[in-house]
């Protein structure tokens, strides 16, 4: 999904009638017919971070059921394998739809143990659609330009501003790549990751996604079982509730961490002199909300954008301390500046976030079923709103696309599976992006898989950010495919990283590693 902007997606019990059927284009015994594969040419691309890092392009069908009909091209990057044991290609996805991977690889592979790490190829992609990938989607640009309508449709003239935007960006969308929106999905990406695999002449492949990646790596384990050697998904999306219903479980985990966070700010009240009771901390904010409504902070912050400013707050802790200066600062000495510059960093959308959201949106308007009369919207989203009011609007325009979407749903995939060699999931306990429910329902699906547990954690994307205890498991697991057997529904717990701590004006936010990961992963999948 859009980079550095404004997301989406105890045990579960699974009942089988709850568990939508594949579509029959899914099933695993009959694949998309396949063209002769040919092998990729990597070039080095390295930089400061990765000076080892390579690249390469891969021609895959624009539609998998005609092999040898119009092509698009997969950017790929690699950090190749240095260890004279070699476990062939870790595939790697940050989530999304619509984020890119190329820079993911080299992230993962030195913040593996070296010893870990030299025994893949670890290989990046920018899935089909995105980034440098050809072609790549821009369905409006400047769709998020500022200053937005309220996304609070308190009256009915508001409500029809975001539902122009939400069917204007559908037609564009229709308009300009009707031949490719078919085409765009995670069926057909996963296709294209099969096609990878046999580009690198790999019998097996070994991947390891976060976020929207836990569902593009479950569905690459239903088509292909037998090629699936190594599977990790962390911060699990909930198979059963793509992408309507997933949406709204955000609605009300996004406001207990916006809670947390007014909670972690009444702790700090020598810093931000806000007070020490959460609920009027609260109050504050959503008073700060109201005013900038009715005036925009320097021209670009209004209510809107001030949700997507705190939204990166409930991926990521570490960004905490850089929202709660910006708050007391315009609450406390009505300085604007603060809060601009956080919008700037944070959630302002620049090309990359348009080309994002425009692969999110096809994505998942291709992949699901999405109520098409709006009334349903409106009274899921009021109900929604009463009890959960952070984002719960914001997050329904996000996708309100999707009910004016010019492809047909596919329907979502079935992601049981009893075929696979063990899989190692990690879940937080508080994750708002993926609530806990989907890592226990993916756990309960996915049979003899291996549920790693981060108690009290909030944070979207919990592995390679510095819990030395989740990332103990993950080395393991790559090392020799280990995996922790407990009893009950989780295998294995950890203990939550402690929250920030407030920092200096220019310091840091978070652990070094944090923040890089959560940069790559962006918010909003």
């Amino acid at each position: 999904m859009r980079k550095r902007a404004a997301v989406l997606c105890g045990a579960a019990a699974v009942v089988a009638g709850t568990i939508t059927a594949a579509p029959a284009d899914a099933s695993p015994t009959h694949p998309a017919r396949t063209a002769p594969a040919t092998r990729i040419a990597w070039k080095a691309c390295g930089t400061a971070d990765s000076p080892t890092l390579q690249c390469a392009s891969l021609k895959v069908p624009l539609d998998h059921a005609r092999p040898y009909g119009e092509k698009i091209t997969i950017a790929l990057s690699r950090v190749p394998h240095t260890a004279k044991k070699y476990q062939g290609p870790l595939l790697v996805n940050p989530g999304g739809p619509g984020g890119s991977g190329l820079a993911l690889a080299g992230f993962v592979a030195s913040s593996l143990p070296k010893a870990v790490a030299a025994q893949y190829d670890v290989i990046g992609f920018d899935p089909r659609g995105v980034g440098k990938s050809t072609p790549a989607l821009n369905c409006a640009p400047g769709h998020f330009k500022p200053v937005r309508p309220d996304s609070l449709p308190a009256t009915a003239a508001v409500e029809r501003a975001n539902l122009r935007r939400a069917e204007g960006f559908a037609a564009a969308c229709g308009k300009k790549y009707a031949r490719l929106l078919p085409y765009i999905d995670t069926l057909s990406a996963v296709r294209d990751m099969d096609a990878v695999r046999d580009a690198l002449g790999a019998p097996k492949l070994n991947y390891f996604g976060y976020s929207y990646g836990t569902y593009l790596g479950a569905v690459y384990a239903k088509l292909y079982p037998q090629r699936v050697r190594r599977l990790v998904l962390d911060s699990i999306v909930d198979p059963t509730g793509v992408w309507y219903e997933d949406n709204l479980a955000q609605d009300h985990a996004f406001n207990d961490r916006h809670r947390a966070l007014m909670a972690w700010i009444a702790k700090h009240d020598a810093t931000y002199k806000l007070g020490t009771d959460p609920a009027r901390i609260e109050a504050k904010w959503y008073g700060m909300r109201a005013a900038l409504a009715k005036r925009a902070a320097g021209g670009k912050v209004g209510a809107a954008e001030l949700e997507d400013t705190f939204l990166p707050g409930g991926y990521y802790n570490g960004y905490w301390p850089r929202l709660a200066a910006a708050f007391a600062a315009y609450v406390n000495g009505k300085d604007t500046g603060p809060l601009v510059k956080a919008y700037e960093t944070l959630a302002a959308v620049d090309a990359s976030g348009d080309n994002g959201y425009s692969v999110y949106t096809a994505v998942q308007c291709r992949d699901a079923d999405w109520p098409r009369y709006w009334s349903r919207w409106r009274a899921d989203n009021w109900a929604a709103y009463r009890k959960s009011p952070f984002m719960t609007w914001n997050n329904a325009w996000y996708n309100a696309p999707c009910a004016f979407w010019p492809t047909r749903s596919l329907g979502p995939v079935n992601i049981m599976n009893g075929k696979l060699p063990p899989v190692l999931l990690f879940q937080a306990t508080d994750d708002a992006a993926t609530p806990y429910e989907g890592g226990a329902t993916v756990h309960a699906l996915l049979r003899g898989s291996s549920l790693v547990v981060e108690r009290g954690g909030g944070n979207h994307g919990i592995t390679l950010s510095g819990n030395a205890c989740l990332d103990k498991h993950l080395a393991a697991y790559l090392t020799d495919g280990t995996v922790p057997r407990g009893v009950g529904g989780v295998d294995a717990v950890c203990a939550a990283q402690p929250d920030p701590t407030p920092l200096a004006a220019k310091a840091a936010s978070g652990t070094a590693r944090g923040s890089t990961l959560h940069g790559l992963l962006g918010f909003r999948g």
